[in-house]
């Protein structure tokens, strides 16, 4: 069975233009909570900013993906849960060309991906915990689109804002992102100010 939820605009535009220039790294000062510990960035330099579309899939069937990609949107950042499958790759080449034709802002994976230097070499977001060969199916047998899942023991809502770079990514409920990203704008200011004073001048990183 298909458990399929309509997609969730959490993320404001004015949440997006507070985090353009957010570290998860300064992020990680304030707050342990939505931390995606163990996921890493395919390449750097990296970038993503974006609204969770969440997936969930049973290990070999990646059918949801499809689905979630139907109703996902420009700016969306599918986070897909492989229900503790670390060895096969839900997400490759080709489903990279359709990411991008949609214009989403990346993908998260809790398992593997695959065709690393055609992603590489396309320039798209991808975070996972590694890289394989073997990969899922589309059985069309079930699977989740828009549900609470869970990435690294983080809890994921549809619409969450997802920030990541080349140190990691956090997840953060909108009803909490202001708060956490005027705190740590204001920490990064005062770090570039400690740059000046040693003679950096350096844009945070």
């Amino acid at each position: 069975m298909f458990r399929i939820q309509p997609r969730v605009q959490g993320v404001t535009p004015e949440l997006l233009e507070l985090y353009q220039d957010i570290s998860p790294s300064t992020i990680g000062h304030l707050t342990d909570f939505g931390f995606l510990k163990g996921l890493v960035p395919l390449y750097r330099p990296i970038r993503l900013l974006g609204n969770a579309v969440t997936v969930r899939i049973p290990h070999i069937d990646s059918a949801a993906i499809s689905h979630a990609m139907e109703l996902a949107q420009p700016g969306d950042v599918l986070v897909i849960d492989m229900s503790g499958d670390e060895q096969r790759a839900c997400w490759g080449e080709f489903r990279t060309y359709a990411a991008l034709a949609k214009k989403l802002a990346g993908v998260v994976v809790s398992g593997c991906v695959s065709d690393v230097r055609a992603i590489s070499g396309l320039g798209f977001p991808v975070y996972s915990r590694g890289i394989s060969a073997l990969t899922t199916r589309k059985l069309e047998l079930e699977g989740e689109v828009n549900t609470v899942i869970s990435v690294s023991g983080v809890s994921i809502h549809p619409g969450d804002l997802i920030v990541g770079d080349d140190d990691g990514l956090f997840a953060i409920q909108p009803q909490h992102a202001r708060e956490i990203g005027l705190v740590a704008l204001e920490k990064q200011r005062k770090e570039e100010l400690k740059r000046q004073q040693y003679g950096y001048g350096l844009p945070h990183c």
